[in-house]
Formats: C-alpha cells, structure tokens, sequence
C-alpha cells in the first residue's frame, strides 16, 4: 500500500498553494481597485 506518497502530498501542495494564491492575489487586487476606500470587509 506504500506505493508514492509524495505524488498526494505534491498534489495537496499544489491545491493549498493555489487556493492560497488565488485568495491572496484577489485581495491585492480589491485592494488596488479601491484604494481611497479604506474598509475592511473580510471574514477571512
């Protein structure tokens, strides 16, 4: 059963890394849209 972990584990990097690039480069760019707008609406 011990066949190739570290294929999953690459693949789970992946996901959690994109999804956390995606959240992050989405707040960056809410962020540079509104810019004189200084509210703090995330419940991340």
């Amino acid at each position: 059963m011990k066949r190739k972990p570290d294929v999953m584990w690459v693949l789970v990097i992946l996901f959690t890394l994109g999804v956390v690039t995606t959240g992050y480069t989405q707040s960056l760019w809410d962020r540079q849209n509104e810019v004189p707008v200084s509210q703090s609406q995330s419940a991340g």
